[in-house]
């Protein structure tokens, strides 16, 4: 009866203690903060319109700091993330191009070849026990020039052709990169894939026996292998999340635009990075949430649309992303201690 009496997981806890616990609580009160501040700022912040477009400016980052997140929470992150989205729309673009072959084709190509790039990285980590930051650092330079000089070589320019007019590009571009009306206001489909990955990981993470090891794996590798847990192969599985998504995000570069610019992707990794700290995880791994992830790239499109809402000189706006990622980290880490504290 002691030891049943004794045993954690049997005790009640308190709504108080359980909202303490929540990895997302600091970016929710940052999130409501920087919401409320643009709404009195900015006369048109709270128009329906503009809130779809922070939404849609959101979801472009969502939909990578989600499966960053996961990756973060595993223990690891990712420099190669940014440039591995415009790879994956490349190969889509310049495939279906070059092999005149229905646009779905490429798509399926660039699944396929972006998946290998995340397993890669995954499978370098686990082998040869670098650092994350030095696998995927060689993994983003190589991918920066691969971009850039398969680019060239194939198409001539820094850009690839239009695919606008091949077969299964309507098809292919209302799957990525199609609009929604309601009423008179215009979501971009994004929106919806967002959605859809932030209940996915969250399930993952919450519900099955992978994000038990997702956990364990980040809080501490040696334990977790002593008990069983596949470590290299949930590594490895969580950069091919990553790559998922780079292949989501990639493809609608490609389908908004229909052409895609060999040079970009440079830098938004810390975005992703940003987002998923901003919304509860810790760079030492084992600590966090796809929902937190959500709220960071929430808040982030909150910022960056506000600015512009409000007018104000959008040169500072990495000046208020960068205090914005200090303060929640703060925050973050003060709730971190009460949760602890009240245990």
């Amino acid at each position: 009866m002691t030891a049943l009496t004794s045993d954690e997981r049997l005790l009640r806890v308190s709504p108080l203690r359980g909202l303490l616990g929540r990895p997302e609580l600091g970016s929710v009160v940052g999130a409501l903060a920087v919401f409320g501040f643009f709404a009195l700022v900015a006369d048109s912040f709270l128009n329906a319109s503009s809130l779809s477009t922070v939404l849609y400016a959101s979801s472009t980052i969502g939909i990578m700091a989600v499966p960053v997140a996961l990756l973060m929470i595993g223990g690891e992150f990712d420099l190669s993330a940014g440039v591995m989205v415009t790879s994956s729309a490349l190969v889509s673009s310049m495939f279906s191009y070059q092999m005149t072959a229905n646009v779905w084709v490429g798509v399926g190509v660039s699944l396929l070849v972006t998946l290998a790039i995340g397993a890669f990285n995954g499978f370098m980590l686990t082998r040869t026990k670098l650092p994350s930051f030095i696998i995927t650092l060689g993994t983003f330079l190589m991918l920066t020039g691969m971009n850039l000089g398969f680019t060239k070589l194939i198409d001539g320019t820094v850009s690839t052709k239009t695919i606008a007019d091949m077969e299964g590009f309507p098809t292919a571009r209302d799957l990525f990169a199609s609009t929604l009306t309601i009423g008179d206001v215009n979501f971009k489909v994004t929106i919806l894939w967002w959605f859809a990955l932030v209940a996915v990981a969250s399930w993952i993470l919450l519900r099955t026996r992978a994000g038990n090891w997702i956990f364990a794996v980040g809080g501490n590798q040696d334990a977790a292998r002593a008990v069983g847990v596949p470590v290299e192969k949930t590594k490895i599985g969580l950069y091919m999340g990553v790559a998922f998504g780079a292949w989501i995000s990639g493809q609608h570069l490609l389908f908004s635009y229909d052409v895609v610019q060999s040079g970009e992707g440079v830098g938004n990794e810390l975005i992703y990075i940003i987002a998923a700290v901003i919304g509860g995880c810790l760079i030492t791994g084992g600590y966090g949430s796809a929902a937190g992830s959500a709220v960071g790239a929430l808040i982030f499109g909150m910022t960056s649309k506000g600015i512009v809402f409000a007018e104000w000189n959008p040169d500072w706006f990495k000046f208020f992303l960068g205090a914005m990622l200090l303060l929640a980290t703060l925050l973050n880490a003060w709730v971190r201690k009460r949760a602890e504290a009240t245990t």
